[in-house]
């Protein structure tokens, strides 16, 4: 008796709700885990709500929407808000590359396409690390969908809905710029694109994107001098040639679960007589199967030329907007027929994709601080710290904790988890850190942070010539939830006390 999977019954049948049923899976998964087991925000969050937290039009760290839309999700229901944002940001990354697909190869490829993006590393672990380049995920597959449907015959209103998407992926990330660009590019090139400019709308629409951005177009004018640095220009030594072979590298190894899935369904080394399920779909037009091929590769090679132009490029250091149409892409030269072979091995590794890199998460969480003393920066008690340097500084000066220095990470990571959400100041470089000022802290009060060993709790130099009235605290030590051989986390910390206001 031939044996066909669950899933390959519901790609023919229903493939509608294939399509939701994985994606929605997928997002519970990163959503309900996290939410368990990490007592902190993973990566660069705790900096992305510091700088959020002040609703700035920018900031050193570019453009200003993921921070604003991270801070709201935080406020609104703390680290589980923040983990449900970015599976939300993941789930409409599928969901418009699975309606452009049903445009394009039609409804089964298009789920199809969405089943192998399981398999593309960048959608699952790092989709929990909240910031521009999730955030850009579902706004990056959004104008394609939305240019490929603004250029047809029918849809011309969706110019409108195409320059309010890309105003977003601007007010987002500076990597916008290149889908613009190949926009532009492939519109001149295609005898579609060229008539579209001959109605009003994609110039009415042109405008709308200016509006967009305005604002912010406005603040990078006076402030760019001080965010250029930050963003773009070679380090040191070979940087140009190692930024490029890193963006390079970590596209094929975020790769390697499709690559897993797309060679066992293939033919490669499967028995001759084997009988295996086909997917069959009405053959492609030859513009949309180019319009595929072009938008799949052509964003991520001019990211690597400008990598090795350039050196450093900051917005180009996640790879996960530049990847969104991988799968559609191996549906799309797969052909009209996909003859799915090993089937039975097939589900249960996409089902492993799916289930194990959430559950291997935890187990790292559990088992690494005992195997190799690895320190994990979503295992680090935020609460406590928070909670600790939050109250200290209350039960001495009776005023709330406005103000957390020292320490970028450290810092940040206090001001999040103590129950007033004090401000961060970036004391290393305090142009990073406008809404603070020296008046302000000796007005308000400030708490400094900054690591500390068993044997030495010196402040750091750089932060005792800032603060030359430092005086160090006993420092505080913290344990995490799972310790294992790791020592306990030493934070040495000093309090600068609010001055008295004259008398008036």
């Amino acid at each position: 008796m031939h044996y066909v999977s669950l899933i390959v019954e519901f790609l023919r049948g229903r493939p509608t709700l294939v399509f939701w049923g994985a994606a929605l899976s997928q997002a519970a998964l990163w959503v309900i885990f996290p939410w368990l087991f990490f007592s902190a925000p993973p990566g660069d969050v705790p900096v992305l709500l510091a700088v959020g937290h002040e609703l700035r039009l920018g900031s050193y760290l570019g453009a200003p929407l993921a921070f604003w839309f991270g801070e709201l999700a935080f406020r609104i229901a703390g680290e589980f808000g923040l983990y449900v944002l970015a599976q939300a940001c993941v789930v409409t990354a599928f969901w418009a590359v699975f309606d452009l697909g049903r445009m394009i190869v039609g409804t089964r490829h298009a789920a199809l396409a969405v089943l192998l993006m399981t398999g593309i590393a960048a959608f699952s672990l790092p989709s929990v690390e909240f910031g521009p380049a999730v955030l850009a995920m579902p706004l990056w597959a959004l104008a394609l969908n939305y240019y490929w449907r603004a250029s047809g015959d029918d849809g011309r209103g969706y110019w409108y809905l195409l320059a309010l998407d890309l105003g977003l992926l601007l007010l987002t990330t500076y990597a916008g710029v290149i889908l613009l660009a190949l926009l532009l590019v492939y519109s001149l090139a295609i005898q579609r694109g060229r008539q579209a400019f001959a109605e009003a709308e994609p110039w009415l629409a042109a405008l709308l994107l200016l509006i967009v951005v305005f604002p912010h177009g406005v603040w990078l004018t006076d402030r760019w001098p001080a965010v250029l640095p930050t963003l773009v220009g070679a380090r040191s030594g070979d940087w140009w040639t190692a930024s490029a072979t890193r963006f390079v590298s970590t596209i094929v190894v975020v790769h390697l679960g499709l690559a897993l899935l797309t060679v066992m369904a293939s033919r490669w080394r499967a028995p001759r007589n084997e009988r295996v399920p086909a997917i069959d779909r009405n053959p492609a037009p030859r513009t949309a199967r180019s319009f595929v091929y072009f938008f799949a590769l052509a964003p991520a090679l001019a990211a690597v030329a400008l990598l090795a132009g350039l050196g450093h490029v900051a917005p180009l250091e996640r790879v996960a907007p530049f990847i969104v149409l991988s799968g559609l892409l191996v549906i799309t030269l797969a052909g009209d027929r996909v003859l799915i072979y090993r089937e039975r091995i097939v589900s249960f590794s996409w089902l492993g994709l799916l289930v194990v890199p959430p559950v291997l998460t935890v187990l790292s969480l559990i088992l690494l601080p005992w195997i190799v003393a690895s320190d994990l920066q979503a295992a680090q008690p935020a609460a406590a710290m928070g909670r600790f340097f939050a109250d200290s500084f209350q039960r001495r000066t009776g005023k709330p904790l406005s103000i957390v220095a020292g320490d970028d990470h450290l810092a940040s990571l206090i001001a999040l988890a103590a129950p007033s959400r004090p401000t961060v100041y970036f004391d290393r470089r305090p142009e990073h850190s406008p809404w603070v000022n020296a008046d302000l802290i000796r007005r308000n009060g400030a708490v400094l942070v900054w690591r500390a060993s068993e044997s030495d709790a010196t402040p750091p130099a750089a932060l005792k010539a800032q603060f030359p009235e430092l005086s160090p605290e006993v420092p505080r030590a913290f344990a995490r939830a799972v310790q294992g051989r790791l020592p306990l986390i030493r934070i040495g910390w000093a309090m600068i006390r609010p001055q008295a206001e004259p008398a008036k």
